[in-house]
């Protein structure tokens, strides 16, 4: 039995597969459908049950309760006050609610759900034991014998009670095909032994996460810190159905999209490649000398370079030359808007004139 070590030229770490040598020409085979990607950063927690839907309503950001087979969607666990805790892709089989979620959070998003049933007619369990994502192209991942439906990610399209924040037009994720299979070890097997023998083509986790960067996809394990709002990503597109009953920190989602702004705003940032420096995550973004926000994913994109996403703050000057404070020194950015500084205040509410305005007026 293959193991991915025994991929020519892969380079494996304790998330998984980095790459087979080339992250930049990995990236445009997978782009194109002609690669797969083991994706040991991502685990497996299933959700069966009778009522498994309609809890997951109750606790999520998103309207799950008449979830139809096979549909592609996503889901959040906020706090009370409406920050990101949990994320998770979700696809239904008719039978059982399948959630993919970063490895990091498995364990405690299986607890968390765990200890929420009560007396429901649920059964949450953690399958990071038996079973193992592999992404890819639509087409590439249909080739692949699954244990359940195949999750495509609805990013960036506007879903079902959700808002688009992005004002630009084309979005830089229309055009990325994106999609993850969960199957069994003995089709991941199957996948690796068919890579050794040079019969199918692999793309390292360096080549998923260009993209997803590239198409300005937020990612709970890499761009959520603890006091991130789904408002600050543009994660209302495809993660929060605002119309739907209440859940924990609906509250605060509400006020924020209504009536206010999201304190901070992702912006997408094109680097000076000049000196082969990148930052990491963390690190500061300044305009001029005041520090105004911090690196939240790094990437080098095989068309575009050196990228990054960094959450600022909202009130950060647009338009100016920006500075990523790395280890090696200042590295010169320009930055694209995503979230714009006026986003939310969508509500309409009529403003009441001051009583001494008024009384002058009479």
């Amino acid at each position: 039995m293959a193991s991915l070590t025994d991929v020519p030229g892969a380079v494996v770490d304790e998330r998984g597969l980095r790459h087979v040598g080339s992250p930049v020409a990995e990236q445009r085979r997978l782009a194109s459908g002609s690669a797969l990607a083991p994706l040991g950063d991502r685990r497996v927690v299933s959700v069966g049950g009778e009522d498994r839907r309609s809890w997951l309503d109750s606790l999520s950001s998103q309207a799950l309760t008449h979830l139809a087979p096979g549909v592609s969607t996503e889901m959040l666990i906020l706090d009370p006050q409406g920050r990101v805790e949990h994320a998770a892709a979700v696809v239904d089989d008719g039978e059982t609610t399948w959630l993919l979620v970063d490895a990091s959070d498995a364990e405690a998003l299986a607890s968390w759900l765990t200890r929420m049933r009560f007396r429901l007619r649920v059964e949450v369990r953690d399958r990071s034991a038996d079973l193992f994502v592999i992404g890819g192209t639509r087409a590439a991942v249909a080739e692949l014998t699954t244990a359940a439906p195949v999750w495509v990610d609805p990013w960036p399209e506007v879903a079902p009670g959700g808002w688009a924040y992005a004002r630009v037009e084309p979005h830089p994720g229309a055009e990325r095909d994106w999609a993850e299979a969960i199957v069994d070890a003995a089709e991941f097997e199957r996948v690796i032994d068919a890579a050794v023998r040079g019969e199918t083509s692999l793309a390292g986790l360096d080549a998923v996460e260009a993209l997803r960067v590239a198409a300005w996809r937020p990612r709970v394990g890499v761009d959520a810190d603890e006091r991130l709002l789904p408002h600050e990503m543009d994660w209302l597109r495809t993660a929060v159905h605002l119309s739907k009953g209440c859940y924990r920190g609906q509250e605060t989602v509400a006020k924020v999209h209504n009536l206010g702004h999201p304190p901070r705003r992702v912006v997408a940032l094109q680097l000076d490649g000049s000196d082969n420096v990148l930052p990491v995550r963390g690190d500061a973004v300044r305009a001029g000398d005041t520090v105004i926000g911090a690196i939240t994913s790094v990437a080098v994109h095989h068309e575009e370079g050196p990228i990054a996403l960094a959450l600022v703050k909202r009130t950060a000057p647009e338009g100016v030359p920006l500075v990523v404070d790395t280890a090696d020194g200042p590295l010169a950015a320009a930055a694209e808007t995503v979230v714009p500084a006026d986003a939310g205040a969508t509500a309409a509410v009529p403003r009441l004139p001051r009583l001494g305005r008024r009384r002058a007026a009479e």
